[in-house]
């Protein structure tokens, strides 16, 4: 049984290097449970890197990282959580039904688990498309719903909008919202600060280190700027931190 106690993420000191050069400097977080967390900063910050540490795929230099009470990669921690990369990672000669149904199987869920998480991507009229018949924006809701099936506890998501139309863009923060409200913990990495507004809480990042962790009211009352972008630029420039 894992811990309910713990929040659903605790990073403290974390250093990563990667190819001998410091990537991640002395993290600590925490990501509390069954909320939408944004991980907001520049390209090459080390959003992608901190991911990897929280779903237990990244070597790590110091520190530790424990997801839902237990050490990150625990293999305990496997149907419990769920990551989508950057790039769809799906198969392009079968349908959206069998790959969702392939990752079912392998956490073993059943026929149910597949239809609601197709249906919980908004895809069914698209359950017997191939993979290489679909869109960009609809192979990225496919990637979700294979996450999705294992009905994972934590739900971390690697810039999932970047690229997509505006209209799709806030249909997925709208299934987002949907999953937490359900009690799904998401972690949801973006570079793009009006995202922030969807977020109930934000972890900033720049060069590797975090800047603050707040929400964004807090971070509106911290810089006296309304708009989030902006906010975001005067933290970096004033010094301003959490």
């Amino acid at each position: 049984m894992l811990d309910s106690s713990e929040p659903a993420v605790r990073v403290d000191g974390l250093d990563v290097r990667r190819g001998g050069r410091p990537v991640l400097h002395g993290i600590a977080l925490t990501v509390p449970r069954g909320s939408i967390t944004g991980l907001l900063g520049p390209s090459g910050c080390g959003k992608t890197t901190l991911m990897r540490a929280i779903v237990g795929t990244q070597l790590v230099q110091g520190g530790s990282v424990t997801v839902l009470g237990r050490p990150a990669g625990s293999a305990a921690l496997r149907a419990a959580v769920g990551y989508v990369t950057q790039a769809p990672s799906i198969y392009s000669d079968i349908s959206v039904r069998e790959n969702v149904a392939y990752y079912a199987a392998v956490y073993g869920r059943g026929a149910a688990a597949v239809d609601e998480a197709i249906a919980a991507v908004g895809l069914e009229e698209r359950a017997g498309n191939r993979g290489d018949a679909l869109s960009g924006g609809q192979k990225t809701r496919v990637s979700l719903a294979c996450a999705l099936v294992a009905r994972p506890e934590l739900l971390v998501l690697d810039e999932p909008t970047v690229g997509l139309d505006p209209v799709l863009r806030v249909e997925l923060w709208k299934q987002f919202a949907a999953l937490a409200a359900a009690g799904t913990t998401l972690l949801v990495s973006s570079h793009v600060m009006d995202e922030a507004e969807h977020c109930d809480r934000l972890l900033l990042m720049r060069e590797g280190r975090l800047l603050a962790e707040l929400s964004p009211a807090e971070l509106r009352a911290r810089t006296g700027e309304q708009n989030l972008e902006s906010a975001f630029l005067a933290l970096i420039t004033t010094g301003v931190t959490a």
